[in-house]
């Protein structure tokens, strides 16, 4: 009977969290498909200009993911500097309505991503807490199924409000955002920390142990940066929609059916990965990438595109929450926080060339060119997994036996 209530406060606080994120996602998919849209039609933004926006949002506030990983683990006070990062979505959002011109707009999405930044790695580590050994997958298949829901909701929700008060309502939106995160900050009264030892300790951790980290984590780190080097900001993918005659409204029902895909499948992929290995999910998923990234590039057709989001989504069910599963039972337990921040800020770091390259291609050469280019960093991480990452990690391999 133990067993079975201590497994339905891990559920609780799982679901908890995930409502956090389904809110808080609501919040930043109502704006995040407009901001494009946004900067092109109200400021006469390039799409080198969009990529580099986007690139330096992400990487100037990476460098935070792993600080705030670390002090996770230093600390543990996670859901205290969760908090922190989820309430900077209210910033984010004012900063948006007072932009007057891209440099405002690139501040607001500064501040965003920094709160992204904070908030990542102890949300993910106080997930992997409350999930039992041998279903992290299926644990972070659900937090990633009620964050994909809450992202499919806030875009839909900007598309009926984009389609009532005009395409050039943006505050209108922007502003309306505020009331999800509202809620997504109510929702952490309801969620309990797991408190280890508050006995703090000597910053000496991690870097005079790198060179013990599993070798599977280390390699799997290298694969995520050169994955990311192709992996642009999903604007161009939005750009991609405009380019072959999509409206703004329509473009952001794309983006909706790629999120309600991801939604409805990040749990089966998750429960899939305790059973077969992380290993297999994530060179299937990266493969899928470069598949549909073709898609992407040589689609000429409306459907061919909407067929190329549907795929899209399946490859984030993939592979987005089963790489936190795999990180967070391969890192040593009190580096857990340090090691999920530090894949995120190696995914910041990565996107600010990887938008700029995506942009220059596209001007230079045509809006297929980045897409192709993704396409082949995507095929070669897959590559390496499949060569170098022998086994899967003895955890893995104990849920596929319990299985």
């Amino acid at each position: 009977m133990k067993n079975n209530n201590a497994s339905k406060n891990h559920l609780r606080n799982i679901v908890f969290l995930g409502l956090v994120s389904f809110f808080a996602d609501i919040s930043s998919q109502m704006v995040y498909p407009l901001i494009p849209l946004y900067l092109t039609t109200s400021f006469g933004a390039t799409p080198v200009l969009v990529g580099i926006i986007e690139g330096i949002a992400e990487s100037v506030a990476s460098l935070l993911k792993v600080f705030s990983g670390y002090f996770s683990d230093k600390y543990h006070h996670k859901k205290a500097i969760a908090f922190v990062g989820y309430a900077s979505g209210l910033f984010y959002k004012l900063a948006l309505i007072f932009a007057g011109s891209w440099v405002g707009v690139l501040g607001a999405r500064v501040i965003d991503r920094l709160g992204k930044g904070i908030r990542t790695a102890p949300r993910d580590v106080m997930v992997s807490e409350s999930a039992e050994e041998s279903h992290m997958g299926k644990a972070f298949g659900i937090h990633k199924a009620l964050d994909m829901a809450g992202s499919a909701i806030g875009i839909l929700l900007s598309f009926f409000l984009l389609k009532k008060v005009g395409d050039n309502a943006y505050r209108t939106v922007f502003a309306l955002s505020i009331i999800p995160v509202l809620i997504a900050l109510f929702m952490f009264f309801f969620i309990e920390e797991k408190h280890g030892n508050r006995e703090i300790k000597q910053k000496e951790h991690f870097w005079n142990n790198a060179g013990k980290l599993d070798r599977n984590l280390k390699l799997y780190l290298l694969v995520t940066f050169i994955f990311t080097l192709g992996n642009s900001s999903n604007s161009f993918l939005l750009l991609k929609a405009t380019d072959i005659g999509f409206t703004s409204t329509n473009t952001i029902l794309l983006y909706f059916i790629y999120n309600i895909t991801a939604a409805s499948l990040a749990i089966h992929f998750g429960k899939r990965s305790d059973k077969v290995g992380r290993k297999k999910i994530l060179i299937k998923g990266y493969i899928l990438f470069a598949v549909v990234y073709l898609g992407f590039a040589f689609a000429s057709q409306k459907w061919m595109l909407v067929i190329s989001f549907i795929i899209y989504g399946f490859y984030t069910a993939m592979v987005t929450g089963v790489e936190r599963a795999f990180i967070s039972e391969i890192s040593p337990r009190e580096l857990k926080g340090t090691m999920l921040g530090l894949h995120s800020t190696i995914v910041g770091i990565a996107l600010l060339p990887a938008s700029i390259i995506a942009g220059i291609l596209w001007n230079n050469i045509g809006s297929y060119a980045p897409f192709i280019f993704g396409a082949a960093l995507s095929s070669a991480s897959a590559l390496l997994l499949c060569i170098f990452f022998n086994h899967n990690s003895p955890k893995s391999h104990n849920a596929s036996a319990e299985s």
